[in-house]
């Protein structure tokens, strides 16, 4: 199966959906290389970046799961790196 690398930058304006996105991200720990947060004090509102080596369809559920939650945004960025997975 083939791997792509991504970058899913996230937004967080609502911070009461904070709890399910860390469960999402969670369910897809085996998939993240790594992550980062910034809190964006003046703004309220929390930037974060997830790394990802994982299949394209898997990728993109992640993402779209993200998306979906309310007032979070997310966008990906893939490489254009494909890896063979055993």
């Amino acid at each position: 199966m083939k791997t792509r690398i991504a970058l899913i930058g996230i937004i967080v304006e609502d911070t009461q959906s904070v709890e399910k996105l860390n469960q999402l991200l969670h369910a897809y720990g085996n998939y993240i290389i790594g992550r980062m947060g910034i809190p964006y004090r003046e703004q309220k509102i929390n930037i974060i970046s997830v790394a990802m080596d994982a299949p394209q369809d898997t990728i993109n559920a992640l993402s779209g799961k993200i998306g979906r939650l309310p007032g979070i945004s997310a966008k990906t960025v893939y490489s254009n790196i494909q890896n063979n997975c055993p």
